[in-house]
């Protein structure tokens, strides 16, 4: 069993209870666009992480982290990517690789809109878990745990935080 903290779109930005919301997660897993080495920093302080970048990272993002990910987790096939889109509407590269080998947990960022949703015609369920920082059109800072175990992917919540805006 293991329990999963999931951000994206931290544009450079730590939230200050991050360590206390993921301090019982075994991992924390990214959705791209984290924005600066110093966030990667941050997280892997707290827990091992695993990520993918986004479109705002630069090099140093990208020669660490793949555009895509597909591994498996407590007997769980995950494909994580930064733009992916959702149910329905996913970008062309994803609804290949879904077409193919649908994974049985989908995981995008980029949208800054969280969203859970299970994709019946793909048999998969759809994870984006919006953005935790602080630059975009969101008002709400939002991340995610949840436990994966046995195949089986439970206990999901949702963290919200109100947005202040930039100095």
């Amino acid at each position: 069993m293991l329990k999963i903290g999931l951000i994206s779109d931290t544009h450079g930005y730590v939230h200050p209870e991050t360590a206390r919301i993921f301090s019982d997660c075994h991992e924390i897993w990214h959705a791209g666009d984290f924005g600066s080495l110093e966030v990667i920093e941050r997280l892997e302080a707290i827990k091992p992480l695993r990520g993918v970048y986004g479109n705002i990272d630069g090099q140093p993002i990208r020669q660490r982290f793949p555009e895509t990910l597909r591994f498996n987790c407590e007997e769980v096939d995950v494909l994580m990517t930064h733009i992916g889109g959702y149910p329905g509407h996913y970008e062309a590269g994803v609804r290949e690789i879904i077409r193919i080998k649908p994974p049985q947990l989908f995981i995008s960022g980029h949208s800054h809109i969280l969203k859970v949703m299970h994709d019946p015609a793909n048999k998969l369920l759809h994870i984006n878990p919006g953005a935790a920082g602080i630059s975009g059109f969101h008002l709400v800072i939002t991340m995610l745990r949840f436990t994966i175990a046995q195949g089986t992917i439970k206990d999901l919540e949702v963290i919200e935080f109100p947005r202040k805006k930039q100095p």
